[in-house]
C-alpha cells in the first residue's frame, strides 16, 4: 500500500510540473565574475532557483528585475543563480549586472551545466532561454518554465512568487504550461 501511494505522488508531481521536471536536479560548479565557484550542494535545504539567460535577451532582461525582487522578498530561504551561457563573456555580464541591478550570483557556463537542465543533446540541441528551474531543498527540481504566452505571469508578474509560497509551504507545484 505505501508503495501504490508513493507511486501515486510521484506520478502528480511528474504530472503537476514542467516537462524537465521531477529528477534530480544536475550538479554543478561555476564561477562567477569574480571567479569564486557556486556549487548547488552548497545550497542544500534552501529553494534555489535556476535561471538559464542571454544577456541580450529582451525576456531575461525583465526577468532580472523580477529575481531581484524574489531575493529580497525570500532572503535566506531561496537562493537565485543565474546560468550565463555563451555567446555572454565577463564584459556583457558585467553590464547586465550593472543594468539590472543584479546582486545574486550570475555564473558562467560554458554550456555543459545548461546543456544538462535543459536536457539538450546532439539530436535535441535547442536552448531556449529564459528557462527557470525550482529546486527543492533536497536537490530535486519541482518545477521549471520556458518562456511563452501561458508563463508570462512567472517571467515578467508575481507568478513566480506564487510558486516559490508553494513549495516553502510543502505543496506540489502547479501545472506549468508548456
Amino acid at each position: 500500500m505505501r508503495y501504490f501511494i508513493g507511486l501515486l505522488a510521484s506520478a502528480a508531481l511528474l504530472f503537476a510540473s514542467g516537462e524537465l521536471s521531477g529528477r534530480r536536479a544536475p550538479g554543478f560548479s561555476l564561477p562567477d565574475l569574480q571567479g569564486q565557484q557556486h556549487d548547488l550542494q552548497d545550497y542544500r535545504g534552501k529553494i534555489v532557483i535556476v535561471d538559464i539567460i542571454q544577456t541580450t535577451c529582451p525576456h531575461c532582461q525583465r526577468l532580472a528585475d523580477v529575481l531581484e525582487k524574489v531575493h529580497a522578498k525570500y532572503s535566506g530561504k531561496v537562493a537565485v543563480l543565474t546560468f550565463a551561457i555563451p555567446r555572454d563573456t565577463a564584459a556583457t555580464v558585467t553590464q547586465f549586472v550593472a543594468e539590472h541591478k543584479v546582486s545574486t550570483p550570475v555564473l558562467f557556463d560554458c554550456g555543459q551545466a545548461a546543456a544538462s537542465y535543459l536536457k539538450a543533446t546532439p539530436q535535441n540541441p535547442t536552448v531556449n532561454v529564459p528557462h527557470l528551474f525550482l529546486i527543492d531543498g533536497q536537490g530535486m527540481i519541482r518545477n521549471d518554465f520556458g518562456y511563452d504566452f501561458d508563463t508570462r505571469n512567472i517571467f515578467e508578474g508575481d507568478g513566480l512568487d506564487t510558486e516559490i509560497d508553494r513549495l516553502l509551504a510543502g505543496l506540489a507545484p502547479a501545472k506549468a504550461k508548456k
